[in-house]
This record gives structure tokens, sequence and C-alpha cells, in this order.
């Protein structure tokens, strides 16, 4: 298992339904194992492997998106030191961090 997939299966008992309002997106994460959230009706899911179609794909190291979706790494830093590639929606994934509440991923 890694510390990714682990943390990614988490984000939907920390969803913000105030943050994810109006919210029907889906999101690939691809970390050692891809994984992608669907947002929909103020809710999330999680499922293994790759979307047939997502609305933004992010690529990072595992400790990268860990760092990242605890707060301790900046995501505009990320991406301009290419610790994070985006494909797709960038305001989405500048979003993303309002739906989900960090201090409920520790």
């Amino acid at each position: 298992m890694s510390a990714a997939l682990d943390l990614i299966k988490k984000l939907p008992a920390a969803l913000n339904a105030d943050g994810a309002a109006g919210t029907n997106a889906t999101i690939q994460f691809n970390t050692s194992k891809p994984a992608y959230v669907t947002i929909a009706n103020g809710s999330a899911s999680v499922t293994e492997g790759t979307a047939a179609n997502s609305d933004v794909t992010i690529t990072m190291e595992d400790d990268d998106f860990v760092a990242l979706m605890k707060g301790e790494l900046n995501g505009m830093t990320a991406f301009m030191t290419g610790k994070l590639q985006l494909d797709g929606d960038m305001m989405l994934a500048q979003r993303m961090t309002s739906f989900f509440d960090a201090s409920k991923l520790g």
C-alpha cells in the first residue's frame, strides 16, 4: 500500500461540503498507485485506477503528494519546481484545497 493511496482513500471523509458545493468533478491522482476522486452532489468517492474521463490530472511523487495535501508543501511552489504536473482544468486544481479539510487527513 502506498502512503499517497492511503491519503487519497481518506479524502471522502475529509470533504468540506461547503467548499465543494456545486462542484461535480473527477480528479485523477497519478501517484505510485493511481486513483481518482469523484465529487458530486456534496459527496466524494474514491476509485483505484485511471478514470475514463477526468477534469484534471495531478501527477506527483507519493511523498510530495502527501506533503501537499497536509499543507506542508505549497501547491504553486510544487508546480513551479516541477514536483507537481497538472493536465486539464487548472482552476479546479487551484480550488482543490477548499474541497478537503487537511486537518482530517492526519
